[in-house]
């Protein structure tokens, strides 16, 4: 079905998950994917049996001096062994279960971030000085993957925002394009070309400077673990998942929109803007419902995922049906 989103109009489609209705065409034939989310199902992803943290078990440690932020749910988040063992991250494999299994060894020390583009401080920071610009903030969000699956997260980190006032962007700068590592030695999915590596992502620049956009370094607390995006990712609560690149080398302050890995793999079914939007359904699935881990039924999808009176005005007066 083609995508419709002059109005948050909730379309039903038969719902019945299949794995060709949580991956993309072209990459079904190339993966192992098992999303087990059928009507019979147990969706913890404890109880399906995915690793519930990294390799040996070990937790990463505890971050020091985190902050309560002023955005967060009362919805019930959804367990650290969930959150950690079932993930979307391909340059560890394309499993659910592959980052948890393969990231352990991952070094995220040392670790440096270039600031390049259309700013007035271009520079290169190493990350533990970076985490010294900001204080910590602790800020539970909910997350709904494209794939029709859902998590509330207590995420740790700093506003984005900060970061961009501090590299003070030129009048030129319109978007931000990120970039992920690049490092085949370390990352055995990079190995294959599942994807055009290395990962990257763009937000317009006042959807990078909007309060809710957070640089995650933590969730539940703790350092974040190596599948979810060490040492630091994006988290954009009302877009899809996709849209949090994790494992950040460089930021690009830039004039245009800049190229992103899943409208370069499949422009048709994934565009620039990603937003969570029931009434846009996916070519080859309905969005209008979602499984939130750990629940047995599937409950509707809110627009903007539940963000709309903070971020739809980003939005006015654009076609839907071309920026989805």
């Amino acid at each position: 079905m083609r995508r419709d989103a002059s109005a948050w109009h909730v379309t039903r489609h038969d719902e019945r998950a299949d794995p060709l209705e949580v991956t993309p065409l072209a990459l079904y034939l190339r993966r192992r994917e098992f999303l087990a989310l059928g009507a019979g199902s147990m969706v913890s992803a404890a109880a399906l049996g995915w690793p519930a943290a990294a390799a040996g078990g070990a937790e990463p440690p505890l971050l020091p001096g985190v902050k309560k932020g002023a955005f967060g749910t009362d919805e019930k988040q959804t367990p650290y062994a969930d959150v950690t063992g079932y993930n979307n991250y391909y340059e560890f494999g394309t499993d659910k279960a592959d980052p948890a299994a393969n990231a352990g060894a991952f070094r995220t020390r040392p670790w440096s971030v270039s600031f390049e583009g259309e700013i007035e401080h271009p520079q290169t920071v190493p990350i533990d000085e970076l985490l010294g610009w900001f204080t910590l903030e602790e800020r539970v969000y909910r997350m709904r993957c494209v794939e029709a699956w859902s998590m509330v997260i207590p995420w740790v980190g700093f506003p984005l925002a900060d970061l961009v006032r501090r590299l003070g962007p030129t009048p030129k700068a319109k978007y931000v394009a990120f970039t992920s590592v690049l490092d085949r030695s370390q990352m055995p999915g990079q190995r294959r070309d599942v994807l055009d590596w290395p990962y990257v992502e763009g937000l317009r620049l006042d959807e990078a400077t909007h309060p809710l956009t957070l640089v995650a370094v933590g969730l539940y607390g703790r350092q974040l673990p190596n599948q979810n995006g060490a040492p630091l990712r994006l988290v954009v609560p009302w877009k899809y998942g996709f849209k949090g690149i994790k494992a950040i080398t460089r930021m690009r302050f830039v004039s245009s929109e800049p190229p992103t890995t899943w409208s370069r793999m499949a422009p048709s079914e994934y565009g620039f803007y990603a937003n969570v939007n029931p009434a846009v359904d996916h070519p080859r699935w309905s969005q209008a419902k979602e499984r939130r881990i750990g629940e047995f039924f599937k409950r509707p999808t809110l627009p903007f995922n539940g963000y709309a009176d903070q971020v739809a005005q980003l939005y006015d007066g654009m076609d839907l049906r071309r920026h989805f």
